[in-house]
């Protein structure tokens, strides 16, 4: 396989795991909705930076650690679902979606920055990735390692600024309608919330099982 095929193939499954609906795309919904499309941006760019971080922690062997230390994996799978149950829960006792987040029109956007980095950072999801595909995709007869990482991490940045930062555009777009219509958007805030426990908990048991 040529080094371009390598790169596409590479894309592919990226594309695939990102569209999966998860606890990253849940919290950039989460805060369009709440916030509108400044913080369902700002949530994008969190999780890309959380994504990037990911990309220079495989490269440096965090992943090769892991595996040696199995129990310092399952305590960040436990406390990710943790902390993305907690969102899930805040947003299913709410009364209002805009009311879900606490004072999120109030808050800075990088505090939506800050949180959904934490998020991709905690998502357990992105660990499996790291451990099991990102490592076969360096080679060594492409070349430098770190010059692949980078770009196997430019792959990844850009496919998940497509996929979410068109879910918090259009999720923004529907903000209003959901304004209007109070019934809608207390069913809308609980069912993200839903969704978000559940993908916290179905994750958490995944990974669970690969370790």
């Amino acid at each position: 396989m040529d080094q371009f095929a390598h790169l596409w193939l590479f894309f592919l499954m990226v594309l695939g795991i990102i569209i999966l609906p998860g606890m990253d795309m849940a919290f950039v919904m989460a805060s369009s909705l709440t916030g509108g499309r400044r913080y369902g941006l700002f949530a994008v760019g969190g999780i890309v930076a959380g994504g990037i971080c990911h990309v220079v922690a495989g490269a440096l062997g965090l992943g090769i650690l892991l595996q040696l230390v199995p129990g310092m994996v399952n305590v960040m799978l436990l406390a990710g679902s943790l902390y993305i149950a907690w969102i899930g829960w805040s947003l299913t006792r709410s009364t209002s979606v805009f009311g879900a987040l606490p004072d999120i029109e109030e808050q800075s956007p990088w505090r939506t920055f800050r949180q959904a980095a934490l998020t991709c950072l905690l998502n357990p999801k992105a660990y499996l990735f790291m451990l099991a595909i990102f490592p076969q995709f360096l080679r060594l007869e492409y070349g430098s390692l770190w010059v692949q990482a980078a770009a196997l991490g430019f792959i990844i940045a850009v496919t998940q600024a497509g996929v979410y930062g068109s879910l918090a555009l259009a999720a923004a777009g529907a903000r209003q309608w959901l304004a209007d219509r109070p019934g809608a958007s207390v069913a809308m805030a609980r069912t993200v919330g839903a969704v978000l426990i559940l993908c916290a908990a179905f994750t958490a048991w995944q990974g669970w099982r690969q370790f």
